[in-house]
């Protein structure tokens, strides 16, 4: 009997045997599920057994679970990092103003002062000459000679206050600078009345304090100073010696004419001790 002959005879089954129905007895192994998978190409559907869709499950509940882990872990870090950024700012708050401002331009400030003291105490002897020749009886050549002595001893130390700001560094250069022509221009009242000699001596002395500020300042600079903000720097403190000028021309006729001409050096020499203990701190 031909195959099509039995498949249309009365004695062929209608439907498989029980043994081998998979209505009734569904075969685990065979039982196939949709799975969504990934592709360059885009999303599309996979089939895969049952058991083998139980280990992707499984798998996939183990990658979610160590996913939030971490994003636990991750919150947790976060909120630390906000607490330790809220105790910076709460510490920022709590530091003064002035211990936030940036130290490089207190430093520029100070060369700005120390150069505003410097000129200060240079021109005060252009104004206090005037009663001081009248009282000891000084000529035009005498005046001319102790206007000049200022100027032998700043020009012995402009290279040597270089050397020396190379070698122990410009702070110290600049402080022991301020402080002797301050203490020069407060002992020349003194000098002028022991004798024309004493006076030349002091001012000479002025001249060699003040002739080593220059060199240490430009060391200074350019150590505390960066390159983008080293002219503007220059500029403010070359600024405070015309200021300087300024300001001592202006206040000695005024001194001269209330308390006499000695208090013009002794205010502005006192001047140069309290700049030098800032300039210490």
């Amino acid at each position: 009997m031909s195959f099509r002959a039995l498949l249309f005879s009365s004695n062929f089954p209608k439907s498989p045997p029980e043994t081998i129905s998979t209505r009734t007895k569904p075969n685990p192994t065979r039982c196939l599920i949709r799975s969504p998978v990934n592709s360059p190409h885009g999303c599309c559907l996979s089939r895969l057994s049952a058991t083998e869709g139980r280990r992707r499950s499984g798998k996939v509940y183990a990658d979610v679970r160590e996913i939030a882990d971490s994003l636990r872990e991750l919150v947790k870090f976060g909120d630390s990092l906000n607490d330790a950024v809220a105790s910076e700012d709460d510490l920022d708050s709590a530091v003064p103003w002035w211990e936030q401002f940036p130290k490089r331009w207190v430093i520029v400030i100070l060369c700005f002062s120390a150069f505003l003291l410097c000129n200060m105490d240079r021109v005060n002897m252009s104004i206090a000459i005037l009663p001081m020749s009248a009282e000891f009886n000084w000529n035009p050549a005498t005046v001319g000679l102790i206007q000049s002595s200022f100027f032998w001893g700043y020009l012995l130390t402009q290279i040597a206050g270089g050397i020396w700001a190379d070698t122990v560094g410009g702070k110290t250069v600049l402080g022991f600078g301020v402080v002797w022509w301050s203490i020069a221009t407060a002992l020349t009242p003194v000098a002028a009345k022991l004798g024309l000699p004493f006076l030349l001596v002091v001012r000479a002395f002025m001249g060699i304090g003040e002739g080593v500020a220059m060199p240490a300042m430009n060391n200074i600079l350019s150590k505390w100073v960066p390159v983008a903000e080293r002219s503007r720097s220059l500029a403010l403190v070359y600024s405070g010696m015309y200021l300087g000028s300024v300001t001592g021309l202006a206040f000695s006729p005024f001194l001269i004419h209330q308390f006499g001409w000695p208090s013009v050096f002794y205010s502005f020499g006192s001047l140069g001790t309290v700049w030098f203990a800032l300039w210490l701190n």
